[in-house]
């Protein structure tokens, strides 16, 4: 099944389209209009502003319903945890209708619970087509997630990107920055080697 990018520009988020399935909503509702039919869950990888911004405004559009780890929940309405006092802006104030867990599935989609970046980060992976939508627990260029804000954690990243770097990823669909089509494991490992160096 393709994975359809909708860049992120400045701050704000890539989202992906995988099926029916919407990853993360911090880009504009005009930007996801083309697909408003397609699409009836809105996964969240995590409750920071920069990927949630628009998930009111495009749940009510496409009539979908959005879905977030249970841990990362309170973000959705609370903005010292969705960040959103730093981008000017107030919490997204929605409800999630579905909370999910670690091998929850969504579509083709196994959710894999990542925290450090914040406690209820997500990757999304297709074992078929070993992809992995990767929010900002990984990028592409082998960098990481912050875990300097509410609820980071440096050792749950480290063990949250080892267990990624078992999985036999080619497809890397990060949060930021350009995605990989082939040999993203190899990105995940140079992640995981910056972090056991001391980087940040």
């Amino acid at each position: 099944m393709p994975v359809t990018w909708i860049p992120g520009r400045g701050f704000v988020a890539n989202a992906y389209l995988v099926g029916n399935v919407l990853i993360d909503a911090g880009i504009l509702p005009s930007a996801v209009d083309p697909y408003r039919e397609e699409i009836t869950t809105i996964v969240l990888t995590h409750c920071h502003f920069d990927h949630t911004a628009h998930v009111k405004e495009i749940a009510h559009m496409c009539n979908a319903g959005v879905a977030i780890h249970h841990l990362d929940a309170p973000g959705l309405v609370e903005d010292h945890l969705s960040l959103s006092l730093h981008f000017g802006a107030r919490s997204p104030g929605i409800a999630a209708q579905q909370f999910l867990s670690e091998g929850d599935r969504i579509g083709p989609l196994k959710v894999i619970h990542t925290p450090g970046h914040t406690p209820g980060s997500i990757c999304l992976f297709s074992e078929e087509e070993q992809f992995l939508i990767s929010g900002d627990t990984v990028f592409a260029d082998g960098g990481f997630g912050r875990f300097d804000f509410p609820g980071g954690d440096k050792i749950a990243l480290a063990h949250s990107i080892a267990k990624l770097e078992a999985l036999p990823v080619e497809g890397l669909y990060p949060g930021h920055g350009n995605p990989v089509r082939t040999e993203g494991r190899l990105h995940i490992s140079a992640a995981r080697e910056l972090l056991k160096s001391g980087y940040g």
